[in-house]
């Protein structure tokens, strides 16, 4: 009896690895109808290195985010009331302010690095062009109280401020429900972090990437076919192109004599004193890049084919074309995008008393 109970599960085993060998399902490819095969390469290609960014919804979905909105247009977080975080992060030119170096609350104080814009820096694995800063919350901490920058001297200063405010207070309290004191400066910044999460910009090169291989035009596909074999995605990787990696800027030449306008600046090693961090920055993300000028750590560069010119020879050491600097330049602007309008919009900030 146990012997036939064997053979019967062999013989029903063997069955299954059958029909699973002759009935293979049948795999339906995602390419389009009619692709062209040189396309089909490229975004093969590009796909070992990038995949299509999800568009953010049209609007904000909880009161946390609403808070959060609400928080980076005030101008109380700054000692004056004079900035806000959209000060130098300005949602309408693409989280920036267009300037070198930003100006703080404080008359006269200037900061020493460019203002990166906010967009897509949810996508960032730290922030700040040193990574000092591990999350977007711990980075909203850190302006506020910069004396550089909006200069509140101290986190009671502010929350004293918001707490005077009744929108804010009811609003802390049902973002915050589980907390018997929901104005809190760790609160203040989650709730930015929350609204800074929504900042992402779907573009046409997500498009591409999805299989719409029609969202690019020739000479962006040949701008990306370029930029794949000069090797600038060994740096900019990843969904934001950049925000993922660290690099010594002046790899393979010093960015010094390559472009002397460029200021010398010691990157990460200011903050970690260690000698093998001398020059290095956190690689930017490349999306918006055409609207985000000035660009490096210093804001010294305003033309995007000339700050991929530099680029090439100081991290790639390669001297590239005209044609190709140009190429280049075209693709770089598909990953323009835009955040909508409802969420970029200033909401009703509750009056100062």
């Amino acid at each position: 009896m146990k012997s036939n109970i064997i053979l019967f599960i062999t013989v029903g085993f063997i069955t299954l690895i059958v029909i699973l060998i002759t009935h293979k399902p049948k795999v339906k490819s995602n390419l389009p109808v009619g692709y062209n095969v040189d396309d089909a390469k490229l975004w093969a290609n590009a796909r070992n290195f990038y995949y299509p960014l999800e568009q953010n919804p049209d609007e904000l979905e909880s009161d946390l985010e609403l808070l959060g909105q609400m928080l980076y247009f005030d101008t109380r977080l700054s000692v004056n009331g004079t900035q806000s975080c959209n000060t130098c992060h300005n949602l309408d030119t693409y989280g920036v302010d267009n300037f070198s170096t930003s100006s703080g609350a404080i008359e006269g104080m200037q900061g020493d690095r460019n203002s990166p814009t906010v967009l897509n820096a949810s996508l960032h694995q730290s922030q700040f062009w040193d990574g000092r800063a591990a999350t977007l919350e711990e980075q909203a901490k850190g302006p506020i109280l910069n004396p550089v920058e909006m200069a509140i001297p101290h986190e009671g200063v502010l929350l004293d401020r918001l707490k005077d405010v009744k929108e804010y207070v009811e609003l802390f309290e049902s973002s915050f429900p589980e907390h018997t004191n929901a104005i809190t400066y760790n609160n203040v910044a989650t709730a930015i972090g929350a609204f800074e999460r929504r900042l992402t910009t779907r573009s046409r090169f997500d498009d591409f990437m999805a299989l719409d291989f029609e969202a690019l035009n020739i000479q962006e596909k040949r701008g990306l076919k370029v930029f794949l074999e000069a090797g600038c995605q060994s740096c900019h990787d990843g969904v934001a192109l950049g925000g993922v990696q660290f690099r010594r800027f002046g790899e393979m030449l010093d960015y010094t004599k390559v472009a002397p306008q460029i200021n010398m600046d010691e990157g990460m090693y200011k903050l970690t004193q260690n000698p093998g961090d001398l020059y290095k920055f956190k690689v930017p993300s490349l999306r918006n890049i055409e609207k985000t000028y000035p660009y490096f750590h210093d804001g010294s560069v305003w033309d995007l084919e000339e700050s991929v010119d530099i680029m090439a020879k100081t991290q790639l050491n390669k001297t590239l074309s005209e044609d190709d600097l140009k190429h280049i330049s075209i693709f770089l602007k598909s990953l323009t995008g835009e955040v909508s309008e409802s969420i970029k919009s200033i909401p009703t900030i509750p009056a100062f008393r």
